[in-house]
Parts: structure tokens; C-alpha cells; sequence
């Protein structure tokens, strides 16, 4: 018998979302990391809204804008001259802009909603070995004070970061390499005339092309506080201790025992900015390296890697945690599915099949931009800023998606984006879509812009009921028009017309959205047997 369903390794923020995933959905869920405490360092500090859009489905986004700095553009400058002003600017109809958060802050707000379900970490107990079989994982863990455990789990997800135990003993390859670069990174506060809530780019270029000297001054909560990159100061630069290279060959993150001064800091300020500037209250520093790698594959039987045990690449364009808490958010609302005995069998497979592209993607990317930087991108601003906000990924080519005829608007595989206007006829104030999507799983939108084309709903949102285990939630959606009030499920009217417009229906039309909001499904006209179909690609 299992002591737990999943467990967990590795309490980062890719880690705190898959268990935070698993208990909001009733999955008892173990939670270990090898760290006596959550680490006080501003590593991953950018937050993409695709990301604000999951934690607003999971409900902690309130925490995460209180405790975020927004993000309102980036400063370009070569040679001390400003090249480029770029303002992080979405579409209107995106909910979320950009955010800074430093990474401990985004551990604390996930651990404490984590402990609302009766879950805390684990700590200081780490991940040794494992061995699966058909029906489970056994888990050998140590704890820091030498206790050897063992731990039976139906399932074992590895978020153990960059080493992880996981992927190594699952023997998964993970080709790639390094750049030899090394490069400093420290937390500061900067006394400068520079506007408030930019991200600032300063280079140095020869005068035949090449950049050879950066810094790049990313803005965090805080009085006139940066988490400030730059290349290593020469007196720093190789001088790792001996024995100091991992022995698994992975290049990638932190070396905390080469530490740069404030005097390391304000050189590179004094060669690249076009000002003064003055570094002050330094919290911490460190050199580090950056590696480019990715898995062959992301799962095995029961045993799944997420985040950086599966990809690491380039900081640019703050990719990666936010890739790994997709990677979780992806895996988890599956497996809990499948710990409830209700997925179909190839369920879990399409975790892989989803993610690995993106992951193969966002690594290229990174690799590509930060040897040639942003600009080298072809696709105009909103495109770019789109794709590195996380909201152009589409899993269109997805087994678990329900093929459609083309249409102008959110297909199946395509995120569901979000609109405003809606009206409840009770509730005295407007709702968003996403505002019915929160703290729910699968949800199935009717839609109807005229009276007559109301039958069969409640008989299509039974049986897409009965299909989904009851694991699924039916709304009708209706033009101002359309009364509604004869049907037997809840009526939310498209009051301006918005849901319409974004998701270009005309006529009766179902849209089925995944728990990881997705479209999984669009029929029009609404039928039956096409949202059925939809299901079975997900429910036994």
C-alpha cells in the first residue's frame, strides 16, 4: 500500500506548484527538498503573465500582485547611448502584464497556500535512490540528520532542479552544453536618475560589431532595488575551488563560494552606464554559469521530470521558472486524474507529447537571444513581447485536443484567452471569463445569440457531465437576448458582446476549457457527440 499518492522532489517554485496542483485537487501529496530553508536569493525574479493567469486559476494571484513590482518596459543602451526605449505593452484584452517577484517571495506565497491544505515541506530530507514497478515507487530518502526512509508513492515527480536525482537515475540524456562565459549576479539598491520600474540593457560594442562587455539591471520590489548581471570581474572570473565542477558534467547556476564585492559591481556600473551610479546595501552575490540542455524525454512509466531537471537555458526573457510551473500545472491536474482512476490511459503520456516542444523551443530561443539578442527575433513587438509573456504556446498537434475545421478564433489546443463584460443575473457587478474558470477544472461554455438555438443544452451539459466522472463544470453563455431562464444550468450573459468578438463565435458553438486553460474542444453548432468525443480523449 502507498504512504502517499505522489511525492514530490524538489520544493522550488516548480516543485510548490505541482504539490499546490495535486492537493487542490484532494491528491495526497508528499512535498520534500533537500534544503534546510527556503534560499534567500532573488534568482528567478520575472514573472510572465501566462504565469499570473495560472495563479489566478489557482487563487494566489492576489498574493503575487501585492507582493510584485510591475514591470513597464526595458532601456536599450550601446556605448552610453540609449538605442531603444521598449514599453511592455500587451493587447488589452490580456489580464496580466509583466511582474517582478524574487524568487524566495514566489516560494513563500505558493508554500503558504500549499499549507491550507494541510501540506507542508519537508526539509532538509533529500531524494537518494528509487525503484518503480507497475503499480508504484519506492523512494529511499535521507534527512539531514543521517535517517534513512523509505517511501512508497504511486507516482514520483522530479523538480529537483539542474542535478537532478531523478532524471539521472532514469538514465534520461540531456544534450546540450554551456556557454564559457562567467558572469556575476547580485542583489543592490541604485542610486541613479533612471526611470523607476525599467529593466535596463547596457553593452559595449567594438567598433567592428561584436558586444564585449554587458550589464543588464533588472528592477525588484524595494527602494531603487535591482538585481543587477554582468560579466565576472577578472579577479573573480575562473577562480572556482578545486573539486568545484559538478560532477555530473551540468554547468549551470550558482557558485556561492566566489562572492563579487560592491567594488565588482560599480566597475561594470562606471564602464557601461550612461550616468552615474551608485550601488549601495549589497544582500547578496555570486557567480554563476549558464547551461543550454534539454531531456529526451520528460517521463517513464510512473516517474516525471519537470523545470530545470528538464531544461535549463539562457535567463533571457525570464523563461524558465515560468516554463517549469507550466511544465507543472500541465502534469499535475492529469495526474490527479489518473490517481482518481478516471484518465484515460494515454493520458499521462500527453505531458511529454505537450511540453517537451516547448521546452525544446524556449531553450533555442534563450540560446538565440542571448548570443544575438532580442532584436534578432523577425517577428514585429507584440508578436515578440506575446511569445515571451508565455501566451502564444498552443498545443494544437496534442492527441488530447479534438481536431476542428479552421476558424478565425480560439481552436482546440489554443489558450482560452480571457474577456470581460459577462453578467450574472444575479451578481450587481460584470465578471470576467476567467472569473468562472477559477478553482475549477474542465469547463464546458454553451453559447447561443438567439432563443431557438437553446434546445439541448441541458441534455449536452448532462451527458458531458456523466462523460467527465462529474469532474467538469457546464455553463450556458448567452447574448443579451437570449433569456435563458428555462435551462437548468447557470446563465452568464455576454452583456458586451466581448466573448463573442475574442472568440469569434457565430451561432451555437461549445467550447470545452482544460484545467490548464486550454481549449480542448470547439463545436459548431453544438454538438453532443463532438464534446463527448473531446472527453473521452481525457476520461476512461
Amino acid at each position: 500500500m502507498a504512504d502517499t499518492q505522489v511525492l514530490v522532489a524538489g520544493a522550488g517554485p516548480v516543485g510548490l506548484t505541482a504539490a499546490l496542483e495535486l492537493r487542490r485537487r484532494g491528491v495526497g501529496c508528499r512535498l520534500i527538498d533537500r534544503l534546510p530553508a527556503r534560499p534567500p536569493y532573488a534568482k528567478a525574479v520575472g514573472v510572465q503573465p501566462r504565469t499570473l493567469e495560472i495563479w489566478d486559476r489557482s487563487g494566489v494571484v492576489r498574493e503575487a500582485l501585492d507582493a510584485a513590482l510591475p514591470m513597464r518596459g526595458q532601456l536599450v543602451y550601446v556605448n552610453g547611448a540609449e538605442q531603444a526605449r521598449v514599453e511592455l505593452v500587451l493587447p488589452p484584452q490580456v489580464p496580466y502584464g509583466f511582474a517582478a517577484l524574487p524568487q524566495y517571495e514566489t516560494e513563500r506565497i505558493l508554500e503558504e497556500r500549499l499549507a491550507r491544505h494541510d501540506t507542508l515541506i519537508e526539509r532538509g530530507t533529500e531524494l537518494v535512490s528509487f525503484e518503480q514497478d507497475a503499480k508504484g515507487v519506492t523512494s529511499r530518502l535521507r534527512t539531514v540528520a543521517g535517517a534513512d526512509l523509505e517511501l512508497r508513492s504511486e507516482f514520483l515527480v522530479g523538480c529537483d532542479g539542474a542535478h537532478s536525482v531523478v532524471r539521472k537515475q532514469l538514465g534520461l540524456s540531456f544534450e546540450g552544453g554551456a556557454f564559457p562565459e562567467e558572469y556575476m549576479l547580485a542583489d543592490v539598491e541604485l542610486d541613479w536618475d533612471l526611470p523607476p520600474g525599467y529593466a535596463v540593457r547596457a553593452m559595449h560594442r567594438t567598433d567592428d560589431g561584436p558586444v564585449d562587455d554587458l550589464l543588464v539591471c533588472i528592477p525588484v520590489p524595494g527602494r531603487s532595488r535591482y538585481r543587477v548581471s554582468m560579466p565576472a570581474a577578472p579577479d573573480l572570473a575562473g577562480a572556482r575551488q578545486p573539486g568545484a565542477e559538478p560532477a555530473d558534467g551540468v554547468v549551470h547556476g550558482l557558485d556561492g563560494d566566489r562572492m563579487p564585492g560592491i567594488e565588482h559591481i560599480e566597475r561594470a556600473l562606471d564602464r557601461l552606464l550612461p550616468g552615474p551610479a551608485v550601488a549601495s546595501a549589497l544582500r547578496w552575490s555570486s557567480v554563476f554559469r549558464v547551461g543550454h540542455r534539454i531531456v529526451d524525454r520528460y517521463a517513464d512509466g510512473r516517474v516525471f521530470v519537470a523545470g530545470d531537471a528538464a531544461h535549463i537555458h539562457p535567463p533571457t526573457g525570464a523563461q524558465g521558472m515560468n516554463t517549469g510551473i507550466q511544465d507543472a500545472h500541465n502534469l499535475a491536474w492529469k495526474l490527479a486524474l489518473a490517481v482518481r482512476g478516471v484518465a484515460q490511459p494515454g493520458l499521462l503520456d500527453s505531458y511529454d507529447a505537450e511540453r517537451r516542444p516547448v521546452g525544446e523551443e524556449v531553450v533555442g530561443r534563450t540560446v538565440r537571444h542571448a548570443a544575438q539578442g532580442v532584436q534578432s527575433d523577425p517577428d514585429d513587438l507584440v508578436t515578440v513581447l506575446m511569445r515571451e509573456a508565455q501566451l502564444l504556446i498552443s498545443y494544437r498537434d496534442s492527441a488530447l485536443v479534438e481536431p476542428a475545421a479552421d476558424h478565425p478564433g480560439p481552436g482546440p489546443g489554443d489558450r482560452a484567452p480571457d474577456c470581460s463584460g459577462l453578467r450574472d443575473p444575479i451578481a450587481a457587478h460584470p465578471l470576467r471569463l476567467y472569473d468562472l474558470l477559477r478553482d475549477r477544472d474542465h469547463v464546458l461554455l454553451l453559447y447561443a445569440d438567439l432563443p431557438d438555438q437553446l434546445t439541448g443544452f441541458d441534455e449536452v451539459a448532462g451527458a458531458a457531465r456523466d462523460a467527465a466522472r462529474g469532474e467538469l463544470t457546464c455553463y450556458g453563455l448567452l447574448a443579451p437576448q437570449v433569456d435563458g431562464a428555462g435551462l437548468l444550468l447557470p446563465v452568464v450573459h455576454d452583456a458586451g458582446a466581448e466573448f463573442r468578438r475574442e472568440y469569434r463565435v457565430d451561432g451555437p458553438t461549445a467550447l470545452l476549457i482544460r484545467p490548464d486553460g486550454y481549449v480542448g474542444v470547439r463545436a459548431a453548432p453544438i454538438s453532443g457527440a463532438g464534446v463527448l468525443s473531446g472527453l473521452a480523449r481525457v476520461f476512461a
